[in-house]
């Protein structure tokens, strides 16, 4: 008896550290913005309506925007899918924005595919490699980062993050909290199983307030 005491109190502790140091993690790539030059910048897909990003799409948006005005990469990829129900893909309303804000269609590269970050960082991962590029900045939300690019690296990828700091994800300590215990149980959960994970844990309706 003393001896399973010990074995289940060694897998707890050894538990406990494997989830504080995932998180750790997590909360320390989403302070890293690195605008190192890139082949392309990936902007990856959220909620729109109708053909108009989400809050949150936007904000992404707009940081891709900055990066690709400021000379990190000449293209910018948009990426995701269409949800059912919806006349528009996240990728096209992604790249009808940008192009509405001044950047040149032809630099704008639509994949639209994937209804989750894995299907969509697989598929932008397939595109870039077919015209012979290999980098890629990711845009994404903070606490995002760290799966999107981990994601991206098993896809074929050489990619680091340059998150937006701005939208409603990051807008409350509260919610920022609640994204980052998010995303370690995810990125814990993709790592074991090599599955999606963007079905657990809170929702992008639930960070806006709406």
């Amino acid at each position: 008896m003393r001896f399973v005491r010990r074995l289940l109190l060694g897998v707890l502790i050894v538990g406990a550290l494997v989830l504080a140091g995932t998180g750790f993690r997590v909360w320390q790539v989403a302070r890293v913005d690195d605008r190192s030059h890139a082949d392309v910048v990936v902007v990856l897909g959220a909620a729109q309506y109708n053909g108009n990003p989400s809050k949150v799409l936007e904000a992404r948006l707009n940081h891709a925007k900055s990066l690709y005005e400021n000379g990190v990469a000449g293209h910018i990829v948009t990426g995701g899918g269409r949800r059912a129900g919806d006349r528009y893909t996240e990728a096209d309303a992604g790249a009808r924005w940008l192009a509405a804000h001044g950047v040149p269609r032809e630099n704008v590269i639509e994949v639209d595919e994937g209804t989750d970050t894995l299907g969509t960082l697989r598929a932008v991962a397939g595109e870039v490699r077919a015209r012979g590029w290999r980098s890629a900045v990711i845009v994404s939300d903070p606490w995002h980062s760290l799966r999107a690019r981990t994601m991206a690296e098993d896809a074929g990828l050489t990619a680091w993050t340059s998150p937006t700091h701005s939208g409603p994800i990051v807008q409350t300590r509260q919610i920022q909290l609640r994204y980052i215990v998010r995303e370690t149980g995810a990125l814990l959960f993709y790592r074991a199983t090599k599955a999606p994970t963007d079905g657990i844990g809170i929702t992008e309706d639930v960070a806006a307030g709406r």
